[in-house]
């Protein structure tokens, strides 16, 4: 395996953002020429912060699976909207130009978010061909951009009353008045979304279960081709609901949600 550390040099970037990427050789013994999918993932973190428990033990799953992976560690307040959206694009413009370099299959470029993380991750789904901005900032083709499926781990998406009203706070700043409708992404589903894979607990309560039912809605209503599911039991961030990713209290442990990661994995081999 290949792991690196890339500067991230989008417009607006702090200092500390970085793409750290995971890539399987390939193999004599077995097929040098073989091209797996990628995972895009951005952790949450309320958009102040991105959680360790949502980067590398998710990432070490999709490996075990044969897909590379690449964690997004993205600016996050001071720095506002759209600083990582724009990160975001850098990635998948800079992971589509060393496809053939690392052996990525780039047509199937997954991002990948938990919380603010699938707040980020769906508004690239939302934005990457409409936002123009993005694709002419890195002197690409907007296809360049476009990722072949999402996938949304208990995402905050909705600025109306059921939102998680830190994460737009921490994103917009002083132009939340300006622009937190804009960003309530169940209203901004367009065509050029990619397929959705869902996943939330009805007992979220910091996150409501509501985010991820209208976005379902707004998919559904769209034909963009979604996959959801909504566990009865579990909390917040519970990331992969294993000893490996608890909460430091011991808390985060839910057999019954476990399950999300094989779904996700099936889910990326059949889209």
């Amino acid at each position: 395996m290949q792991y690196n550390t890339i500067k991230v040099e989008a417009k607006g970037s702090l200092e500390y953002a970085r793409l750290i990427t995971y890539f399987l050789d390939n193999t004599e013994e077995i097929d040098t020429e073989r091209i797996r999918p990628l995972i895009l993932l951005c952790p949450g973190g309320g958009y102040v912060m991105t959680s360790d428990r949502e980067a590398e033990p998710i990432a070490m799953q999709f490996l075990a699976a044969g897909f590379h992976v690449a964690i997004l560690r993205y600016s996050v307040a001071p720095a506002r909207y759209p600083v990582a959206l724009r990160e975001v694009a850098w990635s998948m413009a800079w992971l589509r130009a060393h496809a053939q370099e690392y052996h990525i299959d780039k047509d199937r470029i997954i991002t990948m978010g938990f919380s603010a993380g699938g707040h980020l991750a769906a508004s690239y789904g939302d934005f990457w061909k409409n936002h123009e901005f993005l694709a002419d900032e890195l002197g690409v083709d907007a296809e360049v951009l476009r990722p072949n499926g999402q996938i949304l781990g208990y995402p905050v998406i909705s600025s109306g009353p059921k939102a998680h009203r830190d994460s737009f706070t921490s994103l917009l700043g002083d132009r939340y008045d300006e622009l937190v409708e804009s960003v309530s992404l169940e209203n901004q589903v367009n065509a050029d979304v990619p397929p959705t894979f869902l996943w939330h607990t009805e007992t979220d309560d910091l996150v409501p279960v509501e985010n991820s039912i209208l976005f379902f809605n707004a998919l559904h209503e769209h034909h963009i081709p979604v996959e959801m599911h909504i566990y009865p039991i579990g909390g917040h961030g519970i990331s992969l609901a294993t000893e490996e990713t608890r909460y430091r209290d011991g808390g985060g442990i839910f057999p019954q949600c476990q399950n999300w990661i094989e779904m996700a994995i099936r889910w990326v081999k059949e889209i």
